[in-house]
């Protein structure tokens, strides 16, 4: 019998949100350690930061920037309608190597096809990977990374504007993301 594999998804729980955040914070730290010790190409000038946690239609969003990369992570509330590809069932993740980008998905968020790459942690399950920057070697700090993010934004909006284009998922990511980010992830 060939049953689907089902999505593991960070518990539900009063607090999920402030917990979420400091779990994505405490594995990819772990991943720091561990996994990416020694690599070539990390950034020692970086920490692990989140920044603009908040809930769209039914994923917890933040962005996550690390010595090695800064992502969008998509956290779904409850498994979404999106099958697991052969060998990514939380049984068969669980002992497995880090995995920077693990398979290709497509899914849909605020009515619009997204694409995504599916991951998944011992301690967070399974969630959903957008690259924004897979190269962060030539930022000097955090800020440095968060500016580049913030002016191609600009200019994404600009070109959107001058285009009359709609990206609601970006309007909606864009004006959040940059509010909070002066602000330490630690206070």
């Amino acid at each position: 019998m060939n049953r689907r594999a089902v999505w593991k998804t960070f518990p539900q729980h009063p607090a999920r949100d402030r917990t979420l955040i400091d779990a994505v914070l405490a594995a990819h730290r772990e991943i720091l350690r561990t996994s990416m010790s020694g690599m070539p190409g990390l950034n020692s000038s970086l920490d692990v930061r989140e920044r603009a946690f908040r809930h769209i239609d039914g994923w917890g969003v933040l962005l996550v920037l690390t010595p090695w990369m800064l992502v969008r992570l998509l956290f779904p509330d409850d498994p979404p309608a999106i099958e697991l590809p052969a060998g990514w069932s939380a049984e068969e993740r669980r002992s497995a190597e880090y995995t920077v980008l693990g398979p290709r998905l497509e899914f849909e968020l605020m009515g619009q096809s997204q694409w995504a790459h599916l991951n998944y942690h011992r301690d967070l399950g399974h969630y959903l990977l957008q690259p924004i920057c897979l190269d962060v070697a030539p930022y000097h700090n955090a800020e440095a990374v968060f500016a580049a993010w913030d002016q191609i934004i600009d200019i994404r909006d600009a070109n959107m504007e001058q285009a009359k284009r709609d990206c609601p998922l970006q309007k909606e990511v864009s004006r959040r993301e940059f509010f909070g980010r002066w602000i330490s992830s630690d206070e």
